[in-house]
């Protein structure tokens, strides 16, 4: 059985509305003209940002404002008032008629008056104001449609904190904060001012993210899933792993990450990626709850994979003012250690229970798929040349989509050459093809980035109002209490906030509210690198999407599985425990990230693949053969030595794991498994 790219999603909901990849059935019940719009707008938006990413950059008070607009226009065009299951009837018009004409109108005001506005700073008009509430109202409510009522709730309450207090516009509710998070309050003029005409706001640093460089990757990987790349990885990943013990599930790892990594969502992944693993990790002997819960670990490595990294070393970038090209170079070795772990989860699972490969005929042939599909690989490789050299990501957006277009095309007139005599009636056809691919991909790539610039506006009112009343101060205030100036619990602390804040928000979203809140003090009072900081929150943000109670991708997993899901979600839990142990072995051992002499760096990455192979092992009780109790208990705190900032005591920790690891190896090697050993 070949993976194909053409089945369908078996889910239709993810984090922030519905799967990318397979936004139409929400369209069911959308009127024919109202379809012929959204692809107007949603075209509209992807040469937009194609124009400003290629010929003509704009500034930033033009570039997000038109952006914003665009997309709360299609925000509330794709999703009604009502749901999605519903038509929306006369009423419905109304409100969602109102709701996008605010949402153009309050976009592009600031842009017809920014020279009065930036005149004005400060004193503000009442139609400054009454816009300013119309755009934060819209925002609110685009993302209640098009991200989830968490994230709404959360920016609202953030509003409601911003206005409480003795000078504020709800003195009232200010009586009712505790002392470490009283403020004087602040009045709607000022509110207002902060989010939507400065800086710091609804057009502040994450939206501008989303902007520019975000929107043209996922719009490099719209055109990448339309014109057959996605397939060709996928199919890439099952000829080279096929054969091998559990190979369906390595393929899921390999393939998810891939996909992953340009996609930006991980729940989208699992329900596009896992239609083809899933299946076949049942078949093969995996339980439900385990092919989920592989598939939802795998989704979740492409969220920290480069380039994209879900919009996150982008952002890392902009906080940090480190090149995103370093961003991305530094973050390539956590992201093995990351995959290479539920990679080996993945092979200890399928040595315990005697699992065989894929056979030959079920799978495609590595040469066969690289004859067919090698073109693909050209865009990457002009993309990494091109960040190499130092180019704007978003002009590294740009000249990767123009590339694809030119591959896709080059495809499309080898096969129409190949296919016979060339006439009139072929060639137009083949052209017609070819604009229905350009076009379909600019809608996708559009639609694909409504949740994450909603996401990331709100986002923006959350980080404005943490500025505007000195929340961060307060919060990094409260942790250096709670955990006694202890790193290791200020960590943990970190990491239990980011699971509370993956409740209400997406994970760009929720590492832009936690590094604002928390980033200070992990860097100035407890002496961890800037750079690091931001990996370590950026990493532990992840965790909603494999923790429970939490667990998106895992929910989705579930789902695709047909298991239950805390059962799913406790397993992707387990198969993702590189997503907590590697961000603590990046702060005891920051040569991982910042390098420094080869020893140390050689000695460095040797410890942590030792600690996660060790630990994987402990967990599942095997490696070469059955682990003994006695082994696994000893071998915990040995595991614990090699995070220790200490060269001895690392130097003891990996001697005791060395011999419990040979000891695992002989016992495998006397019970006669020659077998098993030459596969793992």
């Amino acid at each position: 059985m070949r993976p194909s790219s053409d089945s369908p999603a078996p889910a239709d909901q993810i984090e922030g509305g519905v799967i990318p990849s397979n936004l139409r059935s929400a369209d069911r019940i959308q009127p024919r003209p109202v379809l012929w719009l959204i692809t107007a707008v949603a075209v509209s938006l992807s040469l937009f940002q194609l124009y400003t990413a290629g010929i003509r950059p704009l500034g930033l008070f033009y570039q997000r404002p038109a952006h914003l607009a665009f997309v709360l226009v299609l925000a509330f065009l794709i999703f009604p008032v009502f749901g999605q299951t519903r038509a929306r009837g006369l009423f419905g018009w109304l409100i969602d008629s109102v709701l996008i004409v605010a949402g153009f109108f309050s976009g592009f005001y600031i842009i017809w008056n920014l020279d009065a506005i930036i005149a004005r700073a400060g004193w503000w008009t009442p139609m400054d104001i009454t816009v300013g509430i119309i755009c934060t109202l819209a925002v609110l409510e685009a993302s209640r449609r098009a991200v989830g009522l968490g994230m709404t709730i959360i920016g609202a309450i953030a509003i409601l904190y911003a206005l409480a207090g003795s000078r504020g516009a709800l003195p009232g509710l200010g009586e009712w904060l505790p002392g470490v998070l009283s403020h004087r309050g602040a009045n709607m003029d000022r509110l207002v001012g902060q989010l939507y005409l400065g800086q710091e706001g609804i057009f502040g640093l994450p939206l501008g993210v989303a902007a520019t460089f975000v929107f043209m990757f996922v719009l490099f990987g719209a055109f990448l899933e339309k014109t057959g790349a996605g397939k060709f990885f996928i199919d890439l990943a099952f000829a080279a792993t096929g054969r091998k013990p559990g190979g369906p599930a390595k393929a899921a790892v390999i393939a998810s990450a891939g996909m992953g990594s340009i996609s930006g969502s991980a729940i989208a992944n699992v329900v596009t990626t896992g239609a083809f693993t899933i299946p076949l990790m049942k078949r093969l002997g995996y339980k439900p709850k385990q092919a989920g819960g592989i598939e939802a670990a795998a989704s979740t490595g492409g969220q920290i994979t480069p380039p994209l990294m879900g919009a996150g070393a982008f952002l890392i970038s902009e906080y940090t003012r480190v090149p995103y090209i370093e961003i991305v170079l530094v973050s390539i070795f956590p992201a093995i250690l990351y995959l290479g772990t539920v990679y080996l989860f993945v092979h200890i699972v399928a040595m315990k229970q005697g699992m065989r490969g894929m056979s030959p005929s079920e799978l495609p042939l590595v040469r066969q798929v690289l004859k067919a599909g090698w073109q693909f690989i050209v865009p990457l490789v002009l993309l990494v040349w091109l960040l190499v050299n130092n180019i704007s990501p978003m002009r590294v957006g740009f000249w990767a989509i123009i590339s694809v277009i030119a591959v896709a095309g080059l495809r499309g007139a080898w096969a129409l050459a190949a296919d016979g005599p060339l006439t009139g009636a072929r060639l137009r056809a083949s052209v017609m093809r070819g604009l229905r691919m350009i076009f379909e991909s600019l809608e996708l790539g559009a639609r694909n980035a409504v949740a994450v610039s909603i996401a990331c506006a709100v986002a923006g009112i959350i980080v404005g109002v943490v500025g505007l009343t000195g929340l961060g101060l307060k919060f990094s205030s409260m942790m250096i209490s709670l955990s006694g100036g202890n790193i290791v619990i200020a960590l943990a602390l970190v990491l239990i906030a980011s699971l509370v804040l993956g409740l209400g928000l997406p994970v760009t979203a929720s590492y832009i509210v936690l590094i604002v809140l928390v980033g200070p003090a992990l860097h100035n009072e407890f002496g961890i690198p800037l750079l690091i900081a931001h990996l370590v929150v950026f990493w532990y943000s992840q965790d909603s999407n494999v923790t429970p109670p939490v667990a998106l991708a895992g929910f989705a997993g579930a789902a695709v599985a047909g298991a239950k899901p805390m059962e799913t979600s406790m397993q992707a839990w387990k198969f993702a425990k590189g997503l907590y142990l590697i961000p603590l072995f990046m702060v005891f051992n920051p040569e991982i990230i910042y390098g420094g002499p080869l020893p140390i760096v050689l000695w460095t990455g040797f410890t942590a693949i030792l600690g996660l192979v060790a630990f994987a092992a402990v967990i599942e009780g095997w490696l070469f053969g059955r682990m003994d109790p006695v082994s696994r208990v000893i071998a915990i705190p040995a595991i614990i030595a090699l995070f220790w900032p200490d060269f001895t005591v690392e130097a003891i920790g990996t001697g005791v794991l060395l011999l419990l690891l040979g000891w695992n190896w002989l016992g495998a090697w006397r019970e006669g498994d020659k077998t098993q050993f030459n596969k793992a």
